[in-house]
């Protein structure tokens, strides 16, 4: 690991990360992959599970999931979720409130970094894109600035339901609810990784 500064870490995060946390994870990886030719600039994305399975592989379902997207599978094995993961973290993303509680019980002032993922899509979408560092002053620069705008506006964008900050657990599910739970994480990462590069997906 480089000095903090020289990077910016996204943890996602669900419980067994087998299946959702994976999947957005090389999602994310993919996406900016997409957006930018290359996948750098100081940028690291990692996953781990509150019940994490450690060494496990990813779900078969998950790796069809993520082929379908042609995001890479390969070499994943799963993590449990550490004190040491947090504290490297600059962002926290999890699939449900419940993943971040945890995440923030943990201590290590992680409250102001860690964001259900759709709790993050939705602040990030009122963020006027114009008011972030320009990717020329860099990526962690402009990452670390999408964060703390988030984080500020929390307390005044609500859900407008419980559920709607959930990604459900796919675990043991046939193929077509793995698809649905890929297409719900896709929805909620592409502003989120638009927002982080300034450049949106291609149509």
């Amino acid at each position: 690991m480089g000095l903090p500064r020289d990077t910016f870490r996204i943890l996602h995060v669900s419980t067994g990360n087998v299946c959702r946390s994976p999947i957005t994870e090389r999602l994310t990886r993919h996406f900016v992959l997409q957006r930018l030719g290359v996948l750098g600039g100081g940028l690291v994305v990692e996953s781990a599970g509150t019940w994490g399975h450690e060494g496990a592989p990813m779900e078969a379902h998950a790796e069809t999931v993520l082929a379908e997207y042609g995001a890479d599978a390969s070499g994943f094995t799963g993590r449990e979720l550490l004190d040491e993961h947090v504290i490297r973290a600059d962002l926290v993303l999890t699939a449900t409130r419940d993943h971040r509680a945890q995440v923030i019980s943990m201590g290590h002032s992680a409250g102001l970094r860690t964001f259900t993922l759709k709790e993050f899509t939705r602040l990030v979408n009122a963020i006027d894109p114009a008011t972030l560092p320009p990717l020329e002053d860099g990526l962690v620069m402009r990452a670390r600035a999408l964060v703390r705008a988030a984080a500020a506006l929390r307390g005044w964008l609500l859900a407008p339901t419980a559920e709607a900050d959930e990604v459900h657990d796919p675990y043991g599910a046939p193929l077509t609810f793995f698809r649905a739970v890929g297409d719900e994480i896709h929805q909620a990462l592409d502003p989120v990784v638009t927002a982080l590069t300034g450049v949106p997906a291609r149509t």
